[in-house]
């Protein structure tokens, strides 16, 4: 693309202007006063925890419907996640669950503790496809137990929410947090192929976080080859998260284009909402008017007790007739890592546990054409059709 080919003409390639560019029309997007572009979403979630102050003897909440990263950050700085249960229709963070948990720490109730105190100080919600959580109640309960919240973003670009339908949109990253992390990466919602972005509007902590995200430098390399001297200071230990200007490039065009592919999403959820409305073995994804949806993702659930094989047989059948699927997520509590070093188990957590053997992701992307969404549909309504219990056994197996 000509934003590309302009940048490699120019002879910079690393963090430099285009990055600049890409961070400031990036804010403006969402409405935030500072982002910060690093090289992926991962980086933007450790920079913001460390830049908040997580430490050691900390406990942060965290979903166990997530991917890796939103807890393996915590680890970085030797702190706890604590694990928290879904809601059973979004798959979003269970805010009820996530008391219940506060009061086993204090009860040192939960199995991990070992007799250790430790604090909770934030928490880490994930908007789960794109679907925001309602940012009130989130803020509401912060405050109730003093804790900081940083949002993994990952799916909610542009992802909106509004605590009533005559109230204005607020997007996602419009102050919804202290920091909102968003990720770039191949398969997401814009892409610079890698790449993530951190939003505040606490300039303290933007600083600190561009401060971190290379090697602690007091300049950065654009700064100092552009007139700013030639002269540094490391002040303190950091990491190697910058963006390049190559990747800034495609982000440009690809924010250029963001409302538009939303859109397109939308009317390819909203063509599998429709056609798939009846198809008694499904559940289809949340819908709510006070959202405005990123629709990363296109959830289904599958009503087991209406079929005669499970989830992973129905995505072999999908795939036997080349539909591509994927599962968000396995549940952090069902890996090694969370089962045997933190001692987790699946009645700690029964929405996540029951859901992660239902759902399946099915395809969704702003260029499906017409014929691919019509294939997507008459393939799953066969593999329901074909494997559907009858009406009778339904009833008794419910």
């Amino acid at each position: 693309m000509a934003e590309v080919a302009s940048t490699l003409r120019g002879g910079w390639l690393t963090t430099g202007p285009r990055v600049t560019e890409f961070e400031k029309e990036f804010a403006r997007a969402v409405n935030g006063k500072y982002a910060v572009a690093v090289n992926s979403c991962t980086a933007a979630l450790h920079l913001a925890v460390e830049a908040i102050g997580l430490r050691e003897g900390h406990a942060v909440l965290i979903p166990t419907m997530t991917f890796a990263a939103t807890a393996e950050i915590v680890l970085y700085k030797k702190a706890v996640p604590v694990l928290v249960d879904c809601d059973p229709v979004t798959g979003n963070m269970d805010l009820a669950d996530a008391e219940r948990k506060i009061e086993k720490l204090k009860q040192k109730s939960l199995p991990f503790l070992h007799g250790r105190d430790l604090k909770v100080v934030g928490m880490i919600p994930v908007h789960v496809g794109g679907y925001m959580l309602d940012v009130d109640k989130v803020k509401q309960f912060a405050r109730k137990h003093g804790l900081w919240i940083i949002e993994d973003a990952a799916h909610a670009f542009p992802s909106a929410w509004r605590p009533s339908p005559t109230s204005p949109w607020r997007y996602c990253g419009d102050n919804t947090s202290s920091v909102t992390c968003f990720s770039f990466y191949a398969n997401k919602t814009i892409t610079t192929g890698e790449g993530g972005m951190a939003v505040t509007n606490d300039k303290a902590i933007a600083d600190k976080i561009r401060l971190m995200s290379l090697h602690g430098l007091s300049h950065d390399a654009w700064e100092r080859y552009s007139g700013g001297g030639w002269d540094y200071r490391i002040v303190q230990p950091g990491y190697k998260y910058n963006m390049t200007d190559i990747a800034a490039a495609i982000g440009l065009r690809q924010l250029d284009r963001a409302e538009e592919m939303r859109k397109q999403r939308e009317a390819v959820a909203e063509y599998f909402l429709s056609a798939l409305a009846d198809v008694r073995e499904i559940e289809l994804p949340a819908e709510h008017e006070n959202r405005l949806h990123s629709w990363h993702l296109f959830p289904i659930r599958l009503n087991l007790h209406q079929l005669q094989i499970d989830r992973n047989e129905f995505i072999n059948e999908l795939k036997d007739n080349k539909v591509g699927t994927s599962v968000h997520w396995r549940p952090l509590h069902k890996h090694p890592l969370y089962m045997e070093r933190l001692g987790w188990r699946d009645d700690h957590f029964p929405s996540a546990t029951k859901l992660w053997s239902e759902i399946i992701s099915l395809p969704i992307f702003s260029s499906m054409t017409l014929e691919e969404m019509t294939h997507v549909v008459e393939t799953v309504k066969s593999v329901c059709s074909r494997f559907a219990v009858s009406k009778t056994a339904a009833a008794s197996n419910s």
